[in-house]
């Protein structure tokens, strides 16, 4: 009976609003517009030297709050 059920039940699909490669299209749009942003930071670093010049590289810009030197 729950093979007669199952055989007899047909869905039909929802209908979409654009064919299935204009979604592929547009989720590979954004991916490049992402990386492109993401490769405009690659210099970011070297444009600011001036400012990190004379900063202690083990001083990532916490202040310390006592003498265990933890930062809160």
């Amino acid at each position: 009976m729950l093979s007669t059920l199952l055989a007899e039940t047909h869905e039909e699909l929802a209908p979409l609003v654009a064919p299935p490669w204009v979604f592929a299209a547009i989720a590979a749009a954004i991916f490049l517009v992402l990386a492109f942003v993401t490769y405009s930071y690659r210099d970011v670093t070297n444009r600011h030297g001036d400012k990190t010049i004379n900063q202690d590289p083990n001083d990532h810009g916490h202040v310390s709050h006592g003498p265990s030197g933890a930062a809160h």
